[in-house]
């Protein structure tokens, strides 16, 4: 086997340190909770409500102009929570007013977006 330099060996070992950084960096993006494509969303009330957590969908919940996705917590399985609270809606009111829990467990949902008019 053809003995290797100095030099190869450097180039190799950055390259093998890029795959890392790279690979690293595509796992922090992937779990921090931002929209696919990295932007925010800004969606209406029309259009949260195709995000309703049925047949495959994203599950999506506005609360105080924030959209919140709970598609990956299991009390929002297929987009319904307690059996009554589909995905796709605004609760505000409903987090605000009736929930034992209030707002502290929305912190456990990425926030993905806004509401608008």
């Amino acid at each position: 086997m053809k003995k290797l330099t100095k030099r190869t060996l450097t180039v190799l070992l950055l390259v093998i340190i890029l795959i890392f950084t790279v690979a690293a960096v595509g796992a922090c993006a992937k779990e921090s909770g931002s929209a696919t494509n990295g932007t925010e969303l800004s969606l209406t009330l029309e259009e949260l409500a195709q995000y309703d957590g049925l047949e495959g969908r994203k599950a999506y919940i506005a609360v105080d102009g924030i959209i919140y996705d709970v598609t990956d917590i299991s009390q929002w399985k297929d987009g319904l929570h307690q059996e009554r609270f589909q995905a796709g809606q605004d609760y505000s009111e409903e987090i605000r007013n009736d929930s034992p829990h209030g707002t502290k467990m929305l912190d456990r949902a990425p926030k993905v977006g806004v509401l608008v008019d």
